[in-house]
């Protein structure tokens, strides 16, 4: 199984961070993972291909947000809040705020 690249937290960088949050369906994963300590990758349900929904999960794993493990055939998704806010005091916890009020 191929390893996929988390970048570590002193290579996290706001302008990738802001890239990776300013699409909606993105923007949604990481509503649902505020919600969850982790969850399949399966379960994320988006009004997009199959196709294009790995490319934002690989979009948010490069920018930082967040982590992919694999369990078996499954790949389990978690929001790197505590990594985010050492790096950006306060910034996902504003996202998630923004985001559950809308």
């Amino acid at each position: 199984m191929r390893t996929l690249h988390h970048p570590r937290l002193d290579e996290l960088s706001l302008p990738d961070v802001l890239h990776a949050l300013s699409d909606p369906v993105r923007l949604e994963i990481v509503r649902m993972l505020g919600d969850l300590e982790e969850r399949p990758c399966s379960s994320v349900e988006a009004k997009v291909a199959k196709s294009t929904l790995s490319h934002h999960f690989k979009v948010l794993r490069e920018a930082g947000i967040t982590h992919t493990r694999a369990n078996g055939t499954h790949r389990l998704m978690s929001l790197r809040k505590d990594d985010l806010d050492r790096r950006f005091p306060g910034l996902i916890s504003s996202v998630l705020k923004a985001v559950k009020t809308r």
